[in-house]
């Protein structure tokens, strides 16, 4: 179930990057619960993951972009706080049918692929499954959650 606000199958694929979308889609603000805190995150495990991934020349020419059209970027990038990209944690987003939804989402690095990282979300609580459910038009039988 995609947020059309954020969904990125329109964008040329050089331009579907997660921090393009959390620094410049204003819609992204309105989402994120708590927006801020989702920023640093994503800036300070975006470093570790360009660095493992032998990329930290080839994102430059990213960075030195959103620094130039955000300033947030622009403190968060230079504030230098790391973070590791893997991981749990729960995450709050503000879905325009749904309301607020929590996820538990984890995070994983691919094994022989250092340029590739997984996130998997799911409902946090029955209610948000249930949230979810119907709007697949799935019952609680459909889905082993």
């Amino acid at each position: 179930m995609g947020c059309p606000r954020l969904e990125s199958g329109g964008l040329p694929p050089e331009q579907r990057n997660l921090l393009r979308m959390v620094f410049l889609n204003p819609s992204a603000r309105t989402i994120q619960n708590d927006w801020e805190s989702v920023a640093r995150f994503v800036v300070g495990a975006f470093k570790p993951d360009a660095a493992r991934a032998g990329a930290a020349a080839e994102v430059e020419p990213l960075v030195d972009e959103l620094c130039r059209l955000s300033a947030e970027f622009g403190e968060m990038w230079r504030h230098n706080e790391v973070r590791g990209a893997h991981g749990e944690a729960v995450k709050h987003i503000h879905h325009p049918v749904l309301g607020l939804l929590a996820y538990e989402l984890s995070t994983f690095s691919v094994d022989g692929r250092t340029d590739l990282g997984m996130v998997i979300y799911n409902p946090a609580t029955p209610a948000d499954a249930a949230k979810i459910r119907s709007q697949i038009g799935l019952t609680p039988e459909g889905l082993d959650i």
